[in-house]
């Protein structure tokens, strides 16, 4: 399984940015799917769910603010962020769980730089 995230950048608070994450080597719409993020100094933490029946979770940090979801003909999971805030800069990782709800492939990260 391949993961490739894109779409972030430079945004001003307030701003919106989606992010993107191409799927190959596997059926996405068959797997649970998760955003995570880590800014400097920090531990990498989850930001969103997206299971394979369509259910989503989301961090208190984003709930509101942040939509995950994906697009089966193209194969590929998107976060949709909304109202941002110079705390949502960090390299933004897509990432498929395992049963155990566990990251299992990761793609290379995107930054998302926000400027207040």
């Amino acid at each position: 399984v391949q993961l490739q995230a894109s779409g972030g950048g430079l945004v001003q608070a307030g701003g919106s940015l989606r992010l993107s994450c191409e799927v190959s080597g596997s059926t996405l719409k068959l797997k649970r799917m998760a955003w995570h993020r880590q800014a400097p100094g920090k531990k990498r933490e989850l930001v969103a769910v997206l299971t394979s029946g369509s259910t989503t979770r989301y961090a208190d940090s984003g709930k509101g603010r942040f939509t995950i979801s994906r697009d089966d003909a193209k194969n590929t999971l998107y976060l949709q962020m909304n109202s941002l805030k110079p705390e949502d800069t960090a390299v933004y990782y897509c990432a498929n769980l395992n049963t155990g709800w566990r990251p299992e492939y990761w793609g290379q990260g995107t930054q998302v730089t926000v400027s207040s």
